[in-house]
């Protein structure tokens, strides 16, 4: 009986590559290092393909219209707008009922937390910044949005929009603690 002949060596075998190679017409995506879930060592980075269709803040980073800090100011917002938010909530049938009356459910230390951040937050940034970060980080507008919500259309105000925005990013860096202040920013804050 003859033997079998193997064309290609187990050894010189490819890494199977879990790239995804077709997308949707309308995709948005930008390629994040991520941790690798299937490491052996901790820290070990692969890339992955991210949507950001519908994340105003990972659009403006993938597009290197803000820098590290200001994402994170940004992401540290939205996660303690998240953590503080105690908006409707679903019939929990685990429950026992009684007469359709809800108890509610005490506040945490971290909602609690979060509230005195989203305040210092709001005093930092003023009326019309605050106002302006949760219609972009919260509800996720974009800047002609925002003008036509204020009855403003013209190109220069989306551009004033823009620039404001980025002040305010700044700002939510160093009230989060991702970025220090400059001189002429102390100065500025003292007088």
């Amino acid at each position: 009986m003859a033997r079998v002949r193997r064309n290609k060596s187990y050894k010189l075998a490819k890494i199977y590559d879990r790239r995804s190679r077709e997308l949707p017409f309308n995709a948005d995506v930008t390629e994040v290092e991520v941790d690798n879930p299937l490491a052996l060592d901790s820290g070990e980075k692969i890339l992955a393909i991210r949507s950001i269709r519908g994340d105003p803040l990972g659009r403006l980073r993938a597009h290197h219209q803000i820098d590290e800090a200001q994402y994170l100011g940004g992401r540290a917002f939205q996660n303690d707008w998240e953590r503080a938010e105690r908006g409707p909530q679903a019939m929990d049938p685990t429950r026992e009922y009684v007469d359709g009356a809800r108890t509610r459910e005490p506040v945490t230390e971290s909602q609690r937390q979060a509230v005195l951040r989203l305040n210092r937050v709001e005093r930092e940034l003023g009326t019309d910044g605050a106002a302006l970060v949760h219609d972009v980080l919260i509800l996720g507008l974009t800047m002609d949005q925002i003008a036509v919500r204020r009855a403003v259309r013209t190109q220069r105000w989306n551009d004033y929009f823009a620039r404001r925005f980025r002040e305010c990013l700044d700002r939510l860096a160093l009230v989060y603690g991702f970025a220090t202040a400059t001189g002429a920013q102390r100065a500025e804050r003292r007088g």
